[in-house]
């Protein structure tokens, strides 16, 4: 009975693994794709390290080489990655709620950081003549249904036409009165179930993989024996 449980939580372990090196691999491939296609990765116009792109290409990698390391150990029986594989998901996991108390404690902060950011992005490519942060700005606006950050005042006058309510602008012209600041903290207070649900599901994996690693590594160290 014992050894049908370890069994099962060994192949268990490497079907898990395999279906998340699957996904982080998904994920990996978008990242590379949008960040190939021009504008659509990034997230703040004048922060390219902060861009989607590049997030999703940190985030896919991490989880293959994690998956790779707990697959491989459980294939293998081998005590090395099993631990390897335990010690990173608790980093992980503690670094998770590292960040969830951060963002609690210094909320106001971060929002205000956020804020400066946008206004510090907008201020750029209103004094200049490139046209990649405007073009940034004009997805964003499109997308959301707002105006400047704050408003269509932040424009200085010359409002460019992704503000505009109306698919043709070329009369009486009618801006989004909303900004865009408050409109991406109105999707996310209402993701805000989803994205906490999302962070629950991700944490409840985590503790199973790690139980499920540490019994196997547990098992292997007292008998010295695998179990095919």
């Amino acid at each position: 009975m014992a050894q049908s449980c370890l069994k099962f939580l060994k192949y268990a372990l490497i079907t898990f693994n395999y279906i998340f090196w699957l996904c982080g691999g998904i994920v990996l491939a978008l990242g590379i794709y949008l960040m190939m296609t021009s504008n659509y990765g990034s997230f703040l116009p004048n922060q390219p390290s902060l861009s989607v792109a590049n997030t999703l290409i940190i985030t896919g990698t991490i989880v293959m080489v994690v998956s790779f390391l707990g697959c491989l150990g459980s294939l293998k029986e081998n005590k090395c990655l099993l631990i390897t594989f335990f010690i990173i998901l608790l980093i992980l996991m503690m670094v998770e709620i590292a960040m969830s108390i951060i963002l609690l404690i210094y909320e106001e902060k971060i929002d205000g950081f956020l804020l400066k950011e946008f206004e510090a992005s907008l201020q750029k490519y209103t004094h200049s003549n490139a046209t990649q942060g405007t073009e940034d700005w004009d997805i964003i606006q499109h997308k959301l249904m707002c105006c400047g950050v704050k408003g269509q005042d932040d424009w200085n006058g010359t409002v460019p036409l992704a503000c505009c309510k109306e698919s043709n602008c070329a009369n009486g012209k009618i801006y989004w009165q909303e900004g865009c600041y408050e409109k991406l903290k109105q999707w996310f207070e209402y993701n805000y179930l989803n994205v906490g649900i999302g962070i629950i599901v991700i944490s409840i994996i985590q503790v199973l993989g790690m139980s499920f690693a540490m019994t196997l590594y547990c098992h292997i160290s007292k008998s010295g024996i695998s179990f095919q």
